[in-house]
């Protein structure tokens, strides 16, 4: 997908963690989805900086908050925060039982401490 259309809305999210943590055995703070190809991945504040890197890797300039209760979009591009914008396919979150640090069962006691 081209910048030119940066959000394609019928993209099922990539599941319900950030991959590459998953794929790691890390954890993360926050989540967030790819708008163009539903990538989940952490934010910022996480160690890995998961979705961060795959925008930057795949051209892919439009995250979505993947937390309950959110709706806001940042296009890593323009440096621009939405408050809404396009439905995208659903789920909208991660599940709700799913803490926020998560996964359950290997954030740090000291979680943090490690994020800056």
């Amino acid at each position: 997908m081209s910048t030119e259309n940066p959000i394609d809305p019928t993209v099922a999210p990539s599941g319900t963690g950030c991959v590459e943590c998953d794929a790691a055995g890390g954890w993360w703070v926050h989540l967030r989805r790819c708008a163009a190809c539903g990538h989940i991945g952490c934010c910022d504040d996480s160690p890995a900086k998961h979705a961060t890197a795959h925008a930057k890797a795949s051209g892919h300039p439009v995250i979505r908050t993947f937390e309950p209760g959110e709706a806001w979009f940042w296009n890593y591009d323009t440096s621009e925060f939405y408050e809404s914008g396009p439905q995208l396919a659903p789920p909208d979150s991660h599940p709700l039982d799913q803490p926020v640090p998560g996964p359950a069962g290997r954030v740090p006691a000291d979680w943090a401490d490690r994020i800056g």
